[in-house]
């Protein structure tokens, strides 16, 4: 007689299931409640409630942006310098070259795409780590950044900048900002490449082994150029929403998005599909950030607390996402141990004469 198995374990990996998956969301909501327990007149208002979906918009999409070269294994880390060039070109082109704004905004996105794909092309066919290609690419970026502005602010004339252009930022959509739909229309679009599409599934497969992708006939050279295509493409946009949120070319500007972008997404490795960079999770970490900046930021914490929480969630992302591969390959090696001891487990039948 077969013994059915122990509810026990079952409950106890179903458990760690949901906690590993969903721990992060949950850590989201208990934030916001602790915050609104704690800060009942303004912490828990629709008022604030739309300056933080304002607020972290840009950080969204950059984390966004960040989230698919690492699906591939890469890093970008020249999104941050990619950001300050895009925004200050964009008011380059505005107010001293007189184009017409959606000619600067397009301009600047198709040359974030073009920047992402000389990034991808270093890195494949230059045989250069992606930490030090997109390093040396963004200090690039930022050179220029300062050729362009000569060290200087750039400052719009008497008569500003055109509304419409502006309105990028400032609208108003069911009562929400703008800015918050741009983040949800990206999630939607890169969860189905992500998830839905061959180009997510290539994307993963070459970065969980690239040698593996190769053999089974994947071209990972060309589609390690696309997540870094992607990426830049979503930098640039993220530059002309920056350039109509601030209203001016400030040079020293991005340098800052580039730890939080990075914060988002590897902290959203550990979420709702552990153990792989993916976008949903991406987006549940950048609303653990953005309510935790949001309620510190409220209860008086001075300006060094912002860089200290970023810096620790990142150490306490990477942290967990060692902790949860190791623990992937503990359970596999766990099962791969048992599997042949199972045809053995049941008990012997007794012989009659």
């Amino acid at each position: 007689m077969t013994r059915s198995p122990s509810p026990r374990p079952l409950l106890g990996h179903l458990r760690g299931h949901l906690v590993g998956g969903y721990g992060l969301l949950a850590l989201a909501v208990l934030l916001f409640l602790v915050f609104s327990l704690t800060l009942p007149d303004t912490f828990p208002t629709r008022d604030n409630i739309s300056s933080i979906l304002s607020n972290q918009s840009i950080p969204a999409l950059l984390a966004l942006g960040a989230t698919v070269p690492i699906a591939a294994g890469k890093f970008d880390l020249s999104i941050g310098y990619g950001l300050g060039l895009a925004h200050v070109l964009v008011m380059q082109l505005i107010v001293n070259e007189g184009w017409p704004w959606p000619l600067a905004c397009l301009v600047v996105v198709l040359g974030g795409a073009v920047s992402g794909a000389v990034n991808g092309l270093i890195v494949e066919f230059g045989r250069i780590d992606s930490f030090i290609a997109t390093l040396g690419t963004g200090s690039i970026m930022y050179a220029f950044t300062g050729w362009i502005t000569d060290g200087g602010r750039i400052v719009p004339g008497p008569d500003g900048l055109p509304a419409a252009f502006t309105g990028l930022y400032d609208s108003r959509f069911l009562g929400l900002p703008v800015p918050a739909f741009y983040v949800l229309a990206l999630t939607a679009v890169l969860w189905v490449a992500l998830e839905r599409l061959p180009l997510g599934r290539y994307l993963y497969v070459i970065g969980s082994n690239p040698r593996a992708a190769g053999i089974v006939g994947i071209p990972t050279h060309r589609y390690s150029v696309y997540a870094f295509t992607a990426s830049g493409l979503i930098v640039g946009c993220a530059g002309v929403l920056l350039a109509a949120q601030q209203q001016t070319g400030n040079p020293s500007v991005g340098l800052e998005y580039l730890l939080p972008a990075f914060v988002g997404a590897l902290l959203g490795a550990t979420t709702i599909k552990p153990g792989r960079a993916n976008v949903l999770g991406t987006v549940v970490a950048v609303a653990v950030l953005a309510i935790g900046l949001a309620g510190i930021g409220q209860l008086g914490a001075q300006f060094w607390a912002t860089p200290l929480f970023n810096g620790g969630t990142l150490l306490i992302a990477v942290g967990l996402a060692g902790y949860s591969a190791r623990r992937r390959l503990r359970s596999g090696a766990t099962t791969a141990r048992r599997s042949p001891a199972e045809p053995s487990a049941a008990p012997p039948q007794d012989s009659h004469p």
